[in-house]
């Protein structure tokens, strides 16, 4: 029998799991809840219990399996060691030795869940038959990966990757929850698209369709507002556009990349997002026509376990 292996994404609310063959065809998946009692003590021990249940169910056995990664919740360094995870309570941990010697000692590699759902989308995704390339994740902040060569780029202190906090916005007062002024988090994404929209709500007196969402604006109403032909809701997709622009070509100025996969909620709007994103991303880097394309995610919330159990074949 083929061997296969793991992939385990570790969220604050829910642990994914997912089992694959080894060519990257996911067999099955599930989940379980992650316990943050006692500072998250159990959360490794329930789910090697859960593999040992699935494994069992599925007539096979942990000598089956080649290894399993894990998409952890914050910086990792390259020897597996976790100075803290906020969410989950951990601190001054290896998980991976943990787990490990859960599992009867099978192959457990982890890296930090933006990184590892970027070698997702690498693997099986939005990224597949690229050997470099950057996501961008656009939910409730902006999240980032890396991957240069099907390697993670982590960096020396675990925060390579972390887009979402570069600088755009000189004027900015308001602090982002990195602590730092003027971030691309605080416009670009879910969260910071909805601020702008009520700023500039605040501030303008043109007519639009937000005003009837007042304060409850959301990034999707906004979008969608764009879309019909909205300006007030127009000019902060744009702004928005304007500033991810800039900062892949930042990025793009410094690892090259073939490709920029955009994922999280606000990538639901599509190409219409895509086109204005390109539109700076190439005024702002006229140095070479041979550029990174700019593509849509594909695997959504199963990047993780994906780029989890690609860990483990390096």
């Amino acid at each position: 029998m083929k061997k296969k292996c793991i992939g385990i994404d570790i969220g604050g609310t829910s642990v994914k799991i997912g089992l694959f063959e080894l060519d990257g065809t996911l067999v099955d998946k599930w989940e379980v809840p992650t316990s943050k009692e006692n500072n998250g003590e159990s959360i490794l021990k329930d789910i090697a219990v859960s593999i040992k249940a699935k494994l069992k169910e599925k007539a096979l056995t942990l000598t089956d399996i080649a290894g399993a990664g894990m998409g952890l919740p914050g910086p990792v360094s390259q020897d597996g060691y976790v100075e803290v995870c906020v969410n989950l309570g951990w601190r001054d941990r290896y998980p991976e030795r943990e787990l490990s010697q859960l599992l009867d000692g099978i192959l457990v590699k982890s890296g930090n869940d933006a990184n590892v759902a970027a070698l997702g989308e690498m693997w099986q995704g939005g990224g597949k038959g690229v050997k470099d390339l950057v996501t961008v994740t656009l939910g409730t902040g902006v999240g980032g990966g890396v991957i240069l060569n099907e390697k993670i780029v982590s960096g020396s202190h675990g925060v390579g990757g972390e887009i979402g906090h570069i600088h755009v916005r000189d004027g900015e007062t308001e602090r982002c929850n990195c602590g730092g002024i003027g971030c691309l988090e605080q416009v670009a994404s879910a969260t910071g698209i909805a601020r702008e929209a009520r700023r500039m709500m605040a501030t303008s007196g043109e007519p639009s369709l937000l005003r009837e969402k007042g304060d409850q604006v959301t990034a999707k109403d906004v979008l969608d507002a764009a879309k019909a032909g909205d300006r007030l809701a127009d000019a902060v997709v744009e702004t928005a556009s304007r500033y991810l622009g800039l900062v892949l070509a930042q990025v793009s100025m410094t690892v090259d990349p073939e490709r920029f996969v955009i994922g999280g909620g606000v990538s639901k709007a599509g190409d219409f997002l895509i086109e204005r994103i390109w539109k700076y991303y190439d005024f702002y880097t006229p140095i070479s026509k041979n550029k990174a394309s700019i593509g849509l995610a594909l695997l959504g919330n199963d990047a993780g376990i994906y780029g989890a159990a690609r860990l483990i074949l390096d």
